[in-house]
């Protein structure tokens, strides 16, 4: 029997829980708790998110909502760590308001069309029986879910708090979980909608809007922001902005699909390994001040992580010679097709700030020649694991959508 290898998308998957594991075995575990039991509690937890960042598509809205439930217990459940416990109450407030508020549009959507499923909605509305206020509200009221777990402005704070205050080990494929939630969201909302005409062209001009806000949004956010964690979270705004872009230009079909044969699959994997990265290289960056910093512990004593980690966040800000840059460049290549120039404008600010943010980072991550000398810490070895993890499934992304382009 011929062993096959799996697709990309699972095997970015895999590596990102291999490597928030790695990450996780820096931090000690709770005084007298069993190490493998703890161990496994720690894999049951993530596997979810990271089957969501494997198969996207095949989140419903009911494992939404539920994946959203076990990203709040996971922050809340030590009680002990205030920051991680203000995180889990931001979080429960926007998105639990977020999925009500969608779920009263369904209720009406379901009204007005006299059914719940999508595809007969919108062959009931065609016909144009009921007022058009009533299923327009309604219709956009479903999208917002969507568009908070995409974490694009003004939704884009829930990002930057996840990845400021929660544990390093569970922040990136949280955050990477739930925007791929979030675009599933979107996806199947929209599903069959080119039947509807008027649907259309309401929802495209939402989503239209909806994109420029969050390019511009997150584009001022990264640049006011200092705090590397927050930037790195700002770098994750404008991927959830990639997606309604994406949506935008075509809003019946689904994003990226040209890349691979994966489609947001492909955009969920990217941005799972380059969160996994860019989140742990934070962790060793100082905060941006006016003065030149001597180069942290990582790049002095192990400049090839440094190296592999700064790799994972050019490519989370889409710069060129990464698999993000093909993600980005996708999408302008939507846009340029659809005739959409105030939006390919925006894409592009958007694009010029994200790549300019990571090389600031990445300068100060190398720092300015120092004579002191360097610290006697080191960096753990399971986490410089983890930067190469998530360097090498970034290159071997690049290598299959090259191929397949």
């Amino acid at each position: 029997m011929m062993f096959t290898l799996p697709p990309p998308a699972v095997s970015a998957g895999l590596l990102a829980l291999v490597a928030a594991l790695l990450l996780r075995a820096v931090h000690p575990a709770r005084p007298g708790a069993f190490a493998p039991l703890s161990l496994l509690a720690s894999i049951a937890a993530l596997a979810p998110l990271a089957w969501t960042v494997a198969a996207p598509q095949a989140v419903s809205p009911l494992r939404a909502v539920l994946l959203a439930a076990l990203a709040i217990a996971l922050l809340a459940r030590d009680m002990k760590d205030s920051l991680q416990t203000e995180v889990a109450l931001k979080l429960t407030w926007v998105l639990g308001a977020a999925f009500a508020l969608s779920w009263a549009g369904d209720s009406l959507l379901t009204l007005a069309a006299g059914t719940a499923v999508p595809q007969e909605q919108w062959s009931a509305l065609s016909l144009s029986l009921d007022p058009y206020a009533l299923w327009s509200a309604a219709l956009l009221l479903t999208l917002l879910a969507g568009l908070v777990l995409l974490g694009g402005a003004p939704f884009h704070f829930w990002p930057a708090d996840v990845l400021h205050g929660t544990r390093v080990w569970m922040a990136p494929l949280i955050v990477a979980a739930l925007q791929a939630a979030g675009a599933s969201w979107l996806l199947q909302r929209l599903a069959s909608l080119e039947g509807f005409a008027a649907g259309t062209r309401v929802t495209g001009g939402l989503l239209s809007l909806a994109a420029v806000l969050a390019l511009v949004g997150g584009a001022f956010t990264l640049i006011a922001s200092r705090r590397p964690e927050r930037r790195v979270g700002g770098l994750a705004s404008l991927q959830g902005a990639l997606v309604l872009v994406a949506f935008s230009a075509e809003p019946v079909r689904s994003p990226f699909a040209s890349i691979g044969p994966y489609s947001l699959s492909a955009w969920a994997a990217h941005l799972a390994l380059a969160l996994t990265g860019a989140a742990a290289l934070a962790r060793f960056l100082p905060t941006q001040s006016a003065e030149s910093d001597a180069p942290p512990v990582l790049a002095r004593k192990h400049p090839w992580s440094a190296g592999a980690a700064a790799y994972a966040l050019l490519s989370l800000a889409g710069a060129p010679g990464t698999p993000g840059m093909l993600l980005w460049l996708e999408v302008a290549r939507r846009l340029a097709a659809t005739r959409h120039p105030g939006l390919l404008l925006a894409l592009l600010l958007a694009w010029l700030v994200a790549v300019g943010v990571a090389v600031s980072e990445t300068r100060r991550l190398f720092g300015a020649p120092s004579e002191k000398p360097a610290p006697e810490a080191t960096v753990p070895r399971p986490a410089r694991f983890a930067l190469w993890a998530a360097a090498g499934g970034l290159l071997a992304l690049l290598f299959v959508w090259s191929m397949g382009a």
